[in-house]
């Protein structure tokens, strides 16, 4: 378990997490309203050179990023609005995985879809700041825990 101590904090580890990433992963961010994940995305992608704060993709559901914008591709994605599974189909994932890496807000719509995934949970921390644990995949192996 990861403790992140403030908003700031969670942001921080999104800007680490930024240099082990690289195109055709996938890190998923899980946590009820309100713990952090967009936080971590936003510390992602202004680490990869994204100016100004990233909006949150609640409503557009994807939000796509690509150079020059950012160093990388990066699909953000929040999938709170998906009803079911069968939806995600048509926002095109598969296709942008191969040269992007996605960050998956609300996994837990599609279970099972990103095996490979670096699986991120977030919860809230009796001391006001957040609890972060990780379930890594072998795809990241070599690259967690973050140092």
């Amino acid at each position: 378990m990861i403790d992140l101590a403030n908003a700031a904090a969670t942001e921080t580890f999104g800007r680490r997490l930024a240099e082990i990433v690289r195109p055709g992963d996938v890190v998923t961010l899980s946590g009820p309203l309100g713990a952090g994940k967009t936080s971590i995305a936003r510390g992602l992608l202004a680490a990869l050179g994204l100016a100004g704060e990233a909006p949150s993709p609640t409503f557009a559901i994807v939000q796509p990023y690509a150079p020059p914008e950012t160093r990388l591709p990066v699909m953000h994605v929040d999938l709170y609005r998906i009803e079911h599974p069968d939806e995600i189909e048509e926002l095109g994932l598969d296709d942008a995985r191969a040269e992007s890496v996605l960050v998956v807000e609300w996994p837990e719509r599609a279970p099972g879809r990103w095996p490979e995934a670096l699986a991120l949970s977030l919860d809230f921390a009796a001391d006001g700041g957040r609890a972060l644990t990780a379930s890594v995949s072998a795809a990241w192996e070599g690259r967690w825990p973050l140092t």
